[in-house]
Protein backbone atom coordinates (compact mmCIF):
# COMPACT_ATOMS: atom_id res chain seq x y z
CA UNK A 1 0.00 0.00 0.00
CA UNK A 2 2.73 2.25 0.61
CA UNK A 3 4.80 1.48 -2.60
CA UNK A 4 1.43 2.91 -4.49
CA UNK A 5 0.74 5.61 -2.78
CA UNK A 6 4.53 6.59 -3.21
CA UNK A 7 4.22 5.69 -6.47
CA UNK A 8 1.17 8.29 -7.20
CA UNK A 9 2.70 10.57 -5.23
CA UNK A 10 5.49 10.63 -7.97
CA UNK A 11 3.27 10.64 -10.65
CA UNK A 12 1.51 13.79 -9.33
CA UNK A 13 4.27 14.81 -9.01
CA UNK A 14 5.77 14.30 -13.02
CA UNK A 15 2.55 15.60 -13.51
CA UNK A 16 3.40 19.30 -12.10
CA UNK A 17 6.41 19.42 -13.29
CA UNK A 18 4.84 18.76 -16.70
CA UNK A 19 2.61 21.22 -16.27
CA UNK A 20 5.19 23.78 -15.14
CA UNK A 21 7.52 23.04 -18.16
CA UNK A 22 4.94 23.15 -20.98
CA UNK A 23 3.97 26.60 -19.35
CA UNK A 24 7.28 27.81 -19.57
CA UNK A 25 7.68 26.66 -22.72
CA UNK A 26 3.99 28.18 -24.18
CA UNK A 27 4.96 31.38 -22.53
CA UNK A 28 1.61 30.65 -20.31
CA UNK A 29 0.95 31.52 -16.52
CA UNK A 30 1.37 28.04 -14.67
CA UNK A 31 -1.59 29.11 -12.28
CA UNK A 32 -4.18 29.57 -15.41
CA UNK A 33 -3.48 25.88 -16.05
CA UNK A 34 -3.89 24.80 -12.94
CA UNK A 35 -7.02 27.08 -12.30
CA UNK A 36 -8.50 25.52 -15.34
CA UNK A 37 -8.19 21.74 -13.79
CA UNK A 38 -9.27 22.91 -10.49
CA UNK A 39 -12.49 23.89 -12.31
CA UNK A 40 -13.18 20.93 -14.64
CA UNK A 41 -12.13 18.83 -11.83
CA UNK A 42 -15.40 20.60 -9.74
CA UNK A 43 -17.58 20.33 -12.75
CA UNK A 44 -16.50 16.17 -12.85
CA UNK A 45 -17.11 15.64 -9.04
CA UNK A 46 -20.94 17.51 -9.73
CA UNK A 47 -21.75 14.89 -11.97
CA UNK A 48 -20.31 12.62 -9.60
CA UNK A 49 -22.40 13.70 -6.94
CA UNK A 50 -25.60 14.50 -8.39
CA UNK A 51 -28.59 11.90 -8.20
CA UNK A 52 -31.81 11.64 -8.23
CA UNK A 53 -33.31 14.93 -6.50
CA UNK A 54 -29.47 16.18 -5.40
CA UNK A 55 -28.69 17.00 -9.47
CA UNK A 56 -27.58 20.49 -8.69
CA UNK A 57 -24.61 20.37 -6.29
CA UNK A 58 -23.25 23.79 -6.09
CA UNK A 59 -20.71 23.29 -2.98
CA UNK A 60 -18.04 21.17 -4.07
CA UNK A 61 -14.71 22.62 -4.21
CA UNK A 62 -11.14 21.10 -5.69
CA UNK A 63 -8.02 22.13 -4.44
CA UNK A 64 -4.40 20.96 -6.59
CA UNK A 65 -1.50 21.11 -4.62
CA UNK A 66 1.23 23.50 -7.05
CA UNK A 67 4.35 21.58 -5.68
CA UNK A 68 3.36 17.41 -4.84
CA UNK A 69 0.26 17.66 -7.49
CA UNK A 70 -1.76 15.98 -5.06
CA UNK A 71 -5.49 16.14 -5.44
CA UNK A 72 -8.21 16.94 -2.63
CA UNK A 73 -11.74 17.29 -2.74
CA UNK A 74 -14.24 19.01 -0.76
CA UNK A 75 -17.64 19.62 0.26
CA UNK A 76 -18.27 23.23 1.99
CA UNK A 77 -21.37 21.66 4.51
CA UNK A 78 -23.49 23.71 7.06
CA UNK A 79 -23.47 21.82 10.94
CA UNK A 80 -26.76 21.21 11.88
CA UNK A 81 -28.39 19.39 14.67
CA UNK A 82 -30.39 17.71 12.54
CA UNK A 83 -29.09 16.43 9.00
CA UNK A 84 -31.91 16.81 6.44
CA UNK A 85 -29.34 16.82 3.07
CA UNK A 86 -26.15 14.90 3.84
CA UNK A 87 -24.44 16.80 0.51
CA UNK A 88 -25.11 20.13 2.12
CA UNK A 89 -25.26 19.25 5.55
CA UNK A 90 -23.58 17.84 8.77
CA UNK A 91 -24.53 16.76 12.04
CA UNK A 92 -22.89 18.54 15.40
CA UNK A 93 -21.52 15.52 16.74
CA UNK A 94 -19.78 14.68 13.52
CA UNK A 95 -18.62 18.04 13.10
CA UNK A 96 -17.27 18.00 16.34
CA UNK A 97 -15.36 14.76 15.52
CA UNK A 98 -13.77 16.26 12.81
CA UNK A 99 -13.27 19.34 13.09
CA UNK A 100 -13.32 20.27 17.07
CA UNK A 101 -14.50 23.47 18.00
CA UNK A 102 -17.08 23.97 15.37
CA UNK A 103 -20.44 25.67 16.26
CA UNK A 104 -24.24 25.06 14.87
CA UNK A 105 -24.09 27.25 11.88
CA UNK A 106 -21.02 27.11 10.88
CA UNK A 107 -19.59 26.00 7.44
CA UNK A 108 -17.08 23.42 7.12
CA UNK A 109 -14.99 21.80 4.66
CA UNK A 110 -15.47 17.79 4.36
CA UNK A 111 -13.16 15.98 2.23
CA UNK A 112 -14.98 13.89 0.18
CA UNK A 113 -12.56 13.32 -1.82
CA UNK A 114 -13.42 9.47 -4.50
CA UNK A 115 -11.90 6.15 -4.68
CA UNK A 116 -9.03 5.93 -7.58
CA UNK A 117 -10.16 10.06 -7.89
CA UNK A 118 -6.42 10.52 -8.63
CA UNK A 119 -6.01 8.73 -11.87
CA UNK A 120 -9.35 10.01 -12.94
CA UNK A 121 -8.42 13.70 -12.37
CA UNK A 122 -4.72 12.96 -14.16
CA UNK A 123 -6.75 12.01 -17.33
CA UNK A 124 -9.23 14.88 -16.96
CA UNK A 125 -6.40 17.22 -16.44
CA UNK A 126 -4.57 16.20 -19.30
CA UNK A 127 -7.40 17.12 -22.03
CA UNK A 128 -7.96 20.19 -19.79
CA UNK A 129 -4.81 21.05 -20.37
CA UNK A 130 -4.44 20.68 -24.24
CA UNK A 131 -7.37 22.53 -24.23
CA UNK A 132 -6.23 25.59 -21.80
CA UNK A 133 -2.78 25.92 -23.70
CA UNK A 134 -4.92 26.21 -27.15
CA UNK A 135 -6.99 28.94 -26.20
CA UNK A 136 -4.44 30.59 -24.12
CA UNK A 137 -2.24 30.51 -27.46
CA UNK A 138 -5.16 32.16 -29.18
CA UNK A 139 -5.37 34.56 -26.67
CA UNK A 140 -2.12 35.81 -26.27
CA UNK A 141 -1.85 35.92 -30.14
CA UNK A 142 -4.53 37.76 -30.65
CA UNK A 143 -3.72 40.23 -27.67
CA UNK A 144 -0.18 40.54 -29.21
CA UNK A 145 -2.05 41.60 -32.63
CA UNK A 146 -4.06 43.61 -31.52
CA UNK A 147 -1.58 46.28 -30.90
CA UNK A 148 -0.65 46.39 -34.06
CA UNK A 149 -4.13 47.29 -35.73
CA UNK A 150 -3.75 50.46 -37.37
CA UNK A 151 -0.72 49.88 -37.83
CA UNK A 152 2.74 49.14 -40.11
CA UNK A 153 4.03 45.41 -39.24
CA UNK A 154 7.09 44.10 -41.67
CA UNK A 155 6.19 40.34 -42.78
CA UNK A 156 7.82 37.98 -45.15
CA UNK A 157 6.85 36.77 -48.63
CA UNK A 158 6.31 32.86 -48.21
CA UNK A 159 4.25 31.85 -50.86
CA UNK A 160 2.51 33.28 -53.81
CA UNK A 161 -0.91 31.30 -55.75
CA UNK A 162 -3.37 33.13 -57.93
CA UNK A 163 -2.94 36.33 -57.57
CA UNK A 164 -2.85 36.07 -53.56
CA UNK A 165 0.86 36.36 -51.17
CA UNK A 166 1.21 34.29 -48.20
CA UNK A 167 3.32 36.75 -45.74
CA UNK A 168 4.76 35.69 -42.38
CA UNK A 169 4.12 38.73 -39.94
CA UNK A 170 5.60 36.83 -37.33
CA UNK A 171 3.53 33.55 -35.22
CA UNK A 172 1.48 33.73 -37.65
CA UNK A 173 0.47 33.95 -41.52
CA UNK A 174 -1.11 36.72 -43.15
CA UNK A 175 -2.88 36.81 -46.76
CA UNK A 176 -2.17 39.67 -49.02
CA UNK A 177 -5.34 39.55 -51.30
CA UNK A 178 -5.32 40.97 -54.58
CA UNK A 179 -8.10 43.31 -53.43
CA UNK A 180 -5.72 45.03 -50.91
CA UNK A 181 -2.73 45.28 -53.46
CA UNK A 182 -1.38 48.11 -55.22
CA UNK A 183 -1.40 47.28 -58.68
CA UNK A 184 1.42 46.62 -60.62
CA UNK A 185 3.64 45.66 -57.49
CA UNK A 186 5.46 42.47 -57.69
CA UNK A 187 7.24 40.82 -54.55
CA UNK A 188 9.81 37.74 -54.62
CA UNK A 189 9.86 35.14 -51.75
CA UNK A 190 11.16 35.68 -48.98
CA UNK A 191 11.23 39.73 -49.75
CA UNK A 192 10.93 41.77 -46.41
CA UNK A 193 7.40 43.99 -47.03
CA UNK A 194 5.68 46.44 -45.27
CA UNK A 195 2.05 45.59 -44.77
CA UNK A 196 -0.67 47.81 -42.85
CA UNK A 197 -2.75 45.97 -40.45
CA UNK A 198 -6.65 46.82 -41.14
CA UNK A 199 -8.24 44.80 -38.25
CA UNK A 200 -7.91 41.38 -36.26
CA UNK A 201 -10.58 38.62 -36.41
CA UNK A 202 -11.34 35.49 -34.96
CA UNK A 203 -13.13 33.11 -38.00
CA UNK A 204 -16.47 31.14 -37.03
CA UNK A 205 -14.30 28.28 -36.63
CA UNK A 206 -11.90 30.13 -33.87
CA UNK A 207 -8.66 30.85 -37.06
CA UNK A 208 -7.46 34.12 -35.88
CA UNK A 209 -7.28 36.54 -39.21
CA UNK A 210 -4.86 39.13 -39.30
CA UNK A 211 -5.85 41.34 -41.89
CA UNK A 212 -3.59 43.28 -44.15
CA UNK A 213 -3.47 46.13 -47.05
CA UNK A 214 -0.83 48.20 -49.32
CA UNK A 215 -4.29 49.88 -50.55
CA UNK A 216 -5.59 51.50 -47.20
CA UNK A 217 -5.00 55.34 -47.11
CA UNK A 218 -3.77 54.12 -43.33
CA UNK A 219 -0.84 52.44 -45.33
CA UNK A 220 0.49 55.84 -46.46
CA UNK A 221 -0.54 57.54 -42.71
CA UNK A 222 1.52 55.45 -41.01
CA UNK A 223 4.40 55.73 -43.37
CA UNK A 224 4.69 59.40 -42.94
CA UNK A 225 4.15 58.57 -39.28
CA UNK A 226 6.92 56.47 -38.57
CA UNK A 227 9.31 59.10 -41.27
CA UNK A 228 8.22 62.21 -39.26
CA UNK A 229 9.32 62.95 -35.44
CA UNK A 230 6.80 65.70 -35.43
CA UNK A 231 3.83 63.59 -36.20
CA UNK A 232 5.11 61.31 -33.69
CA UNK A 233 5.06 63.20 -30.90
CA UNK A 234 1.69 65.33 -31.54
CA UNK A 235 3.26 68.57 -33.26
CA UNK A 236 2.33 67.67 -36.17
CA UNK A 237 -1.28 65.79 -37.18
CA UNK A 238 -2.74 64.48 -40.43
CA UNK A 239 -6.14 65.29 -40.61
CA UNK A 240 -7.29 63.65 -43.84
CA UNK A 241 -5.72 61.35 -46.82
CA UNK A 242 -7.13 60.47 -50.16
CA UNK A 243 -5.53 57.94 -52.31
CA UNK A 244 -5.59 56.28 -55.72
CA UNK A 245 -3.12 53.52 -55.06
CA UNK A 246 -0.24 53.21 -57.05
CA UNK A 247 -0.62 56.53 -58.85
CA UNK A 248 -0.98 59.52 -56.08
CA UNK A 249 -2.05 60.42 -52.84
CA UNK A 250 -2.96 63.48 -50.96
CA UNK A 251 -2.55 64.53 -47.54
CA UNK A 252 -3.52 67.39 -45.38
CA UNK A 253 -1.23 68.09 -42.42
CA UNK A 254 -1.15 70.75 -39.63
CA UNK A 255 0.81 72.06 -36.93
CA UNK A 256 0.30 72.63 -32.87
CA UNK A 257 3.07 74.66 -32.87
CA UNK A 258 3.06 78.16 -34.69
CA UNK A 259 7.36 77.34 -34.72
CA UNK A 260 6.68 73.98 -37.10
CA UNK A 261 5.41 74.12 -40.73
CA UNK A 262 3.51 71.23 -40.97
CA UNK A 263 4.18 70.76 -44.98
CA UNK A 264 7.52 71.10 -44.42
CA UNK A 265 8.29 69.03 -41.36
CA UNK A 266 6.52 66.18 -43.41
CA UNK A 267 8.77 67.07 -47.05
CA UNK A 268 11.75 66.77 -44.65
CA UNK A 269 15.48 68.12 -45.38
CA UNK A 270 15.50 67.76 -49.36
CA UNK A 271 12.48 66.21 -49.62
CA UNK A 272 14.24 62.90 -47.24
CA UNK A 273 11.05 62.59 -45.61
CA UNK A 274 8.56 62.01 -48.66
CA UNK A 275 11.01 60.48 -50.64
CA UNK A 276 11.30 57.79 -48.21
CA UNK A 277 7.92 56.93 -48.35
CA UNK A 278 7.66 57.21 -52.11
CA UNK A 279 10.36 54.69 -52.08
CA UNK A 280 8.13 52.46 -50.35
CA UNK A 281 5.27 52.94 -52.06
CA UNK A 282 7.16 52.21 -55.45
CA UNK A 283 6.95 55.60 -56.96
CA UNK A 284 3.45 56.68 -56.31
CA UNK A 285 3.03 60.70 -56.42
CA UNK A 286 1.92 62.60 -53.16
CA UNK A 287 0.68 65.96 -52.64
CA UNK A 288 1.23 67.25 -48.93
CA UNK A 289 -1.23 69.72 -48.63
CA UNK A 290 -2.25 72.57 -45.51
CA UNK A 291 -5.26 71.83 -43.37
CA UNK A 292 -7.51 74.61 -42.77
CA UNK A 293 -10.84 74.85 -40.74
CA UNK A 294 -12.05 77.73 -43.53
CA UNK A 295 -13.49 75.02 -45.96
CA UNK A 296 -12.73 77.90 -48.97
CA UNK A 297 -8.70 77.64 -48.38
CA UNK A 298 -8.41 73.94 -47.08
CA UNK A 299 -10.38 73.01 -50.72
CA UNK A 300 -7.72 75.80 -52.22
CA UNK A 301 -4.63 74.13 -50.82
CA UNK A 302 -6.39 70.70 -51.52
CA UNK A 303 -6.84 70.84 -55.11
CA UNK A 304 -2.60 71.39 -55.57
CA UNK A 305 -0.79 71.97 -57.91
CA UNK A 306 -2.93 74.35 -59.41
CA UNK A 307 -3.70 77.86 -58.96
CA UNK A 308 -7.39 79.02 -57.54
CA UNK A 309 -8.98 82.58 -58.47
CA UNK A 310 -11.83 81.89 -56.19
CA UNK A 311 -13.74 79.20 -53.95
CA UNK A 312 -17.90 79.46 -53.21
CA UNK A 313 -19.07 76.91 -50.62
CA UNK A 314 -22.69 75.68 -49.97
CA UNK A 315 -24.27 73.16 -47.86
CA UNK A 316 -27.74 72.12 -49.13
CA UNK A 317 -29.31 69.08 -48.14
CA UNK A 318 -26.35 68.18 -45.81
CA UNK A 319 -24.17 67.84 -49.19
CA UNK A 320 -21.33 69.57 -49.03
CA UNK A 321 -20.51 71.55 -52.30
CA UNK A 322 -17.79 73.80 -53.74
CA UNK A 323 -17.84 75.70 -56.85
CA UNK A 324 -14.44 76.54 -57.81
CA UNK A 325 -12.90 79.44 -60.61
CA UNK A 326 -9.22 78.71 -61.81
CA UNK A 327 -7.50 80.32 -64.36
CA UNK A 328 -8.17 79.03 -68.24
CA UNK A 329 -4.41 77.79 -68.40
CA UNK A 330 -4.80 75.82 -65.15
CA UNK A 331 -7.84 73.86 -65.94
CA UNK A 332 -6.57 70.93 -66.79
CA UNK A 333 -3.89 70.86 -64.17
CA UNK A 334 -7.65 71.36 -61.93
CA UNK A 335 -8.88 69.10 -63.06
CA UNK A 336 -6.15 66.35 -63.45
CA UNK A 337 -5.72 63.50 -65.80
CA UNK A 338 -9.02 62.11 -65.84
CA UNK A 339 -10.22 64.12 -63.18
CA UNK A 340 -8.03 61.94 -60.43
CA UNK A 341 -6.80 65.72 -58.97
CA UNK A 342 -10.44 66.94 -58.79
CA UNK A 343 -11.33 63.69 -57.26
CA UNK A 344 -9.08 63.37 -54.40
CA UNK A 345 -9.27 67.08 -53.89
CA UNK A 346 -12.94 66.12 -52.78
CA UNK A 347 -12.60 62.84 -51.44
CA UNK A 348 -9.59 64.87 -49.21
CA UNK A 349 -12.12 67.65 -48.09
CA UNK A 350 -15.77 65.77 -48.56
CA UNK A 351 -17.01 68.39 -50.53
CA UNK A 352 -18.33 67.42 -53.77
CA UNK A 353 -16.07 70.20 -55.89
CA UNK A 354 -17.30 71.71 -59.40
CA UNK A 355 -14.66 73.09 -61.20
CA UNK A 356 -14.72 75.56 -63.96
CA UNK A 357 -12.12 78.25 -65.89
CA UNK A 358 -12.48 81.61 -65.52
CA UNK A 359 -13.87 82.28 -69.05
CA UNK A 360 -16.57 79.48 -68.45
CA UNK A 361 -17.52 81.49 -64.69
CA UNK A 362 -17.70 85.18 -66.39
Amino acid sequence: MAKKKEEAFDASKEFVLAIEALAKEKEIDKEILFEAIESSLVMACKREFASGEKNNIENVRVDMNRETGEIHVYMEKEVVAEVLDDSQEISEAEAEAKFPGSKLGEKVLVEVTPKNFGRIATQQAKQVVVQKIREEEKRILQNQYETTEHNIITGTVQRYNNGTYTINIGKIDAILTPQEQVEGEEFRINERVKVYVKGVRETPKGILRVMISRRDEGFVKHLFKNEVAEIQDGTVEIKSVSREPGVRSKIAVTSYNPDVDAVGACVGVNGERVNAVVEELHGEKIDIVEWSEDPTIFIENALSPSKVIRVEVEEVDKERKAEVIVPDYQLSLAIGKEGLNAKLAAKLTKYKIDIKSESQAY
